[in-house]
């Protein structure tokens, strides 16, 4: 189990009133609420606090996958502060978005594995945030037939999926990255991308 770095009356105090000034400028409809999460077991996602939307305007933060949930979520760990590694410590959420995401990149992983499998041909995701890119590692950690790497850099960073024994392809150029919609990984058109096995992957 993790041990807890973060507490709601650490940085409980500051998170609210910088989303309240946040939102207040916004002109948004929301209401937030801040709490201590205790560890489930489950290490997809064991954030140390959640900060939950909810209110007349929560379907705009969760419009365009969530864009301006992240974007809440990232500018507030900038406020505080947090180093890179500790980014999957405070997690936004709204209508249990988290949990459905998570799942739906589940599902995208196991399907990646199963098509490079059956044609033994790399298969790329398209870009996603870290904290995504490590789900659908986590996701094949037990497989023995294919193995994940994220490549690439900044918002374009991705993951390719191999069959297990073979060796990572070279890297594009720069700005020849694959430029789909990012965030991939769902089953709702989101996921791995359609042309994944003709883009062949590397690290």
């Amino acid at each position: 189990m993790t041990e807890r770095k973060y507490f709601t009356s650490q940085i409980g105090p500051r998170v609210d009133s910088f989303l309240k000034a946040t939102l207040q400028n916004a002109g948004m409809k929301v209401q937030f609420e801040i709490a201590d999460i205790e560890s489930s077991g489950d290490d997809f996602e064991t954030p140390d606090v959640l900060v939950k939307f909810s209110g007349p305007d929560v379907d705009l933060i969760l419009g365009n996958r969530a864009e301006l949930l992240l974007a809440l979520e990232h500018v507030t760990m900038e406020m505080l502060r947090m180093p890179s590694e500790d980014h999957s410590r405070i997690s936004f959420d709204a209508n249990d978005y988290r949990l459905l995401r998570i799942e739906e990149l589940r599902l995208s992983a196991t399907a990646a594995a199963d098509k490079v499998k059956r044609t033994g041909v790399p298969f790329r995701f398209n870009p996603m945030n870290s904290r995504e890119r490590r789900v659908i590692h986590l996701a094949l950690r037990g497989e023995t037939a294919v193995r994940s790497e994220s490549i690439g850099s900044g918002p374009q960073r991705q993951v390719v999926v191999y069959p297990a024994g073979m060796a990572s392809l070279p890297e594009p150029p720069r700005g020849m990255e694959m430029r789909r919609g990012a965030g991939g990984g769902g089953p709702r058109g989101g996921g791995p991308s359609r042309g994944g096995p003709r883009g062949r992957g590397r690290r």
